[in-house]
């Protein structure tokens, strides 16, 4: 096994941790009920409450964050090494 081919394993084994934790965190996410200002937003309250911050800092770690690094190392866990790298 080459270098490459070492660190594409690895990679592959580490992608198979990350995914399941990407899953758990929409997980938590989804676990919370809706505040008040999300489900009557035209009422006048306060917007910033617990619930609402936890959900949305999950959604932008996992849009923003793990679904373009599990992407990306998806591409080199399965990519074929160029003729220098053989």
């Amino acid at each position: 096994m080459t270098d490459v081919e070492a660190a594409q394993a690895e990679i592959r084994e580490i992608l198979r941790a990350l995914k399941p934790l990407k899953f758990r965190l929409l997980g938590v996410a989804a676990s919370l009920p809706p505040s008040l200002a999300e489900t009557a937003p035209l009422l006048d309250v306060e917007p910033a409450d617990l619930s609402t911050e936890i959900r949305s800092v999950v959604e932008c770690v996992v849009n923003d964050s793990l679904d373009p690094a599990i992407r990306d190392l998806d591409e080199v866990a399965v990519a074929a090494a160029g003729p220098e790298e053989k």
